[in-house]
């Protein structure tokens, strides 16, 4: 597949639960990120194009991702090489206010996949607007990871808002994959 970049969504300390002081730990966080990592893998393999987004809040007394903490740093197991882009947002959708259209624009892309967390705010924030920008999106959903949330009272299991959202990127704006189905169009 040509014209493809891998979008590396907030795959930061904060989330992970095996990073000693997390500040927002999400289920799945380890598998994501080995699953991303085959991705990552692959597109360093094939010179192909490498995006890093990296979220930090612009906000006093942030809830996670102070800026230059810890736990705003890329993790260890997916740390960006020298040549590959990185992009710093304070949103949660990764077009907002960054260079993000610019360097897919600049480097003729037209497909993305996309890894990261969580699946139902800033996955399925940049998947949405990727789209609608209309790049071809590829979601790998075993490299995607979520935590449990409440509304109105009712609590939802992250595997239950994980598998809505993939739900609903699928159902308009994606092709839902696992990681090693992706590999396999690459």
């Amino acid at each position: 597949m040509e014209n493809t970049a891998l979008l590396l969504i907030d795959l930061q300390n904060d989330y992970f639960g095996s990073f000693e002081n997390a500040k927002w730990k999400l289920k799945n966080t380890e598998e994501a990120a080995f699953n991303a990592l085959k991705l990552l893998n692959k597109f360093r393999e094939k010179d192909m194009k490498i995006i890093h987004v990296k979220h930090e809040f612009n906000t006093e007394n942030p809830p996670f991702f102070a800026p230059n903490s810890q736990g705003a740093k890329i993790h260890d197991s997916l740390t960006p090489k020298e040549n590959e882009s990185q992009v710093l947002k304070h949103s949660v959708n990764s077009f907002k206010d960054t260079k993000l259209k610019e360097i897919l624009d600049d480097s003729n892309i037209t497909n993305v996949i996309i890894v990261g967390a969580m699946s139902y705010m800033c996955v399925t924030a940049v998947t949405r607007a990727a789209s609608d920008f209309g790049y071809n999106c590829f979601v790998a959903h075993d490299a995607c990871a979520t935590s449990d949330i409440e509304f109105n009272g009712i609590k939802i299991d992250a595997s239950i808002s994980h598998a809505v959202s993939m739900a609903a990127l699928q159902f308009a704006y994606a092709k839902v994959e696992t990681a090693d189905e992706i590999l396999k169009l690459l």
